[in-house]
């Protein structure tokens, strides 16, 4: 039996995104009252949304593209299919607080008690539970995060990517704009804004999928980011 496990935030008008980035707005664009033909109709049964958003919105990758000036070209439609179609395992760092670093005897301390050991080509999503207590409220910005020398570690394992619960990979203004330039420079990604990775605490290792869009030139993309387990 197979047992799938959504990692995705849902996508609408409102939510939270990062600092500057595009906000989303969702309208009705085409409604099942005007294809029937219906005039002034009381209400609109969305046939079409109309969507405006960022690539970076929600549960999403980046591309190599997105991580500095250097990596021009290396956009979302050209990285591997292969990277967004791995193995997975899930690490435990529910323990950790606001802005705090994760360290690499950290990550080996933790896999140690999960008795995992993160291969090549592997996906590393770390937990932390922040969606679950700080989603959408002031702290939701204030995560914790990889340090530079845990991106590192993670890169030089020859890893496919890492994911996290929080907007950004590291902690903005500590880690988080060297842990992006880190991830260029050894060709490996991150998946930010996942849920439900408490899910997978204890279950060993599964399929992971985060298939992007195919955007032309495009800097990442939203993903609708699965485990899977079969039994």
């Amino acid at each position: 039996m197979t047992e799938i496990i959504d990692l995705s935030q849902e996508i609408y008008e409102g939510m939270p995104v990062y600092k500057d980035l595009p906000q989303v707005k969702m309208t009705v664009h085409n409604s099942h009252e005007e294809w029937n033909g219906i005039k002034n109709p009381e209400i609109k049964t969305p046939a079409v949304h109309k969507l405006e958003l960022g690539e970076h919105t929600g549960t999403h990758v980046d591309a190599i593209n997105h991580m500095a000036i250097q990596y021009k070209g290396k956009s979302i439609d050209k990285m591997p299919l292969s990277m967004f179609y791995t193995e997975g395992i899930c690490l435990d760092f529910s323990h950790k607080g606001l802005r705090e670093l994760i360290e690499p005897n950290e990550i080996e301390k933790a896999c140690e008690k999960a008795g995992l050991k993160i291969e090549k080509g592997d996906t590393v999503l770390i937990y932390t539970d922040h969606y679950r207590k700080n989603f959408n409220r002031k702290d939701w910005s204030n995560g914790p995060g990889i340090s530079t020398k845990t991106a590192r570690w993670l890169g030089e394992k020859k890893i496919s990517a890492f994911g996290v619960e929080t907007m950004s990979p590291g902690v903005p203004g500590i880690s988080n704009k060297e842990v992006h330039h880190i991830c260029g420079e050894l060709n490996f990604t991150h998946y930010e804004n996942l849920i439900n990775l408490h899910l997978l605490i204890g279950k060993g290792r599964f399929r992971f999928i985060g298939f992007p869009l195919k955007i032309k030139g495009g800097t990442g993309s939203p993903v609708r980011a699965v485990a899977i387990f079969e039994k």
